[in-house]
């Protein structure tokens, strides 16, 4: 399996393996542009697009984050490679460290499918016309808190602060800027009574320690280090702002959604299938395995793919806070879009075609007449 992980300073791969594009610089430059994702630009024929047959190659993209645990997962247990080498499809992952770079990469053709928060994969669709990109189930949901310093124990005590989010037009910078708006307080991207910083989440964590900044909307496990590594208290619960009127549940909301891009999908409909018996496969395992042996295989990953392992108190509080579905919660998607709108972060648009469950449907059906094929280790 090719894994390419992307950082600030761009993409690396271990030694000895192919460049990402050969001869070409024009990747790089869409991958840095961060919170642009409304620039995106669909990639031609998707419309009337013929099957071809299997992929030879299933490029997905994944952050090496807790709530894209379905990905690691199905990576570190072989469940996505199994189930595509029955049509002699082969796996390669890139790590992103936040959605607009991936969904940046989805456009530009370096990557089939990607596993991303619900605000960057709604731009993304809305900027292209319908054209960007493809929902093809729900990965994680909730899992998202408001962290601040001791002291600050209501809205009002934040007027003046600092706080932080991943990434500017990022899941978690909406659903800040718009509790925020509700509080009375007033906040755009230039500014406003509480000053909203943009940041990457492990330096979230220093500028907390060092008392830089006042907070932070984040989703897990950051949330629970700056809980437990740097004494943060919760002053939010995102779960608290959903009743289940749009997810069907109280307290549900979607984290991250598996996307794919359209004219992969229309190319490589059986591909696109298998990857999906791939991810009913890791789901599968996260909710149903022993805690230690989840825990286990997240926190090995994760010291693969971020570079360090988490505590295991960190790790079971975050874990805690998340649910793992592959109902893809699309009755929230307006409201997501509503709140972006307002923020000023994104235009109204139609969403009607965003979603496409018949994949799901069909991994579903096949996993249930008991075609799917053995992972390494399931």
């Amino acid at each position: 399996m090719d894994t390419i992980r992307y950082t600030a300073d761009g993409p690396h791969r271990g030694p000895g393996r192919r460049a990402l594009l050969a001869g070409g610089t024009g990747l790089l430059g869409l991958l840095v542009l961060g919170a642009a994702a409304t620039t995106t630009v669909p990639r031609p024929g998707t419309a009337g697009t013929a099957p071809t047959g299997p992929a030879a190659t299933l490029r997905l993209g994944f952050f090496a984050n807790l709530t894209h645990a379905p990905a690691l997962v199905g990576t570190a247990r072989g469940l996505f490679a199994a189930e595509l080498a029955g049509s002699g499809t082969s796996l390669a992952t890139s790590v992103f460290g936040a959605g607009p770079a991936s969904v940046e990469a989805l456009n530009a053709g370096a990557i089939d499918a990607a596993y991303l928060g619900p605000n960057p994969a709604i731009a993304a669709f809305a900027s292209s016309g319908g054209a960007g990109l493809r929902v093809l189930a729900g990965a994680a949901a909730g899992g998202a808190q408001l962290v601040v310093r001791a002291g600050i124990a209501d809205a009002a005590a934040l007027r003046g602060t600092t706080l932080a989010t991943p990434q500017l037009g990022g899941t978690q910078d909406v659903a800040l800027r718009t509790w925020l708006a509700a509080q009375g307080l007033e906040t755009d991207p230039r500014g406003g009574e509480v000053a909203i910083t943009p940041t990457a989440n492990a330096q979230t964590l220093e500028l907390f320690r060092a008392g830089k900044i006042d907070g932070a909307w984040l989703p897990e496990p950051w949330a629970s280090r700056l809980v437990l590594e740097a004494g943060a208290t919760v002053l939010l619960d995102e779960a608290e702002l959903w009743d289940g009127t749009e997810t069907g549940a109280p307290g549900l909301f979607p984290t991250t959604l598996l996307a794919v891009s359209p004219d992969f999908a229309a190319r490589h409909p059986h591909t696109v299938e298998a990857l999906l018996r791939g991810h009913l496969a890791a789901l599968d395992w996260i909710n149903t395995a022993r805690e230690a042996d989840v825990l286990a295989v997240l926190n090995a990953r994760l010291a693969e793919t971020a570079g360090a392992p988490l505590a295991d108190n960190v790790l079971a509080r975050a874990l805690g806070k998340l649910e793992f579905t592959a109902d893809p919660l699309a009755g929230a998607y307006p409201r997501l879009l509503e709140n972006a709108v307002a923020a000023s972060l994104a235009e109204p648009a139609s969403l009607d075609g965003l979603v496409n469950t018949s994949f799901l449907e069909a991994a579903r059906a096949a996993r249930a007449a008991g075609t799917t094929r053995a992972g390494a280790g399931a």
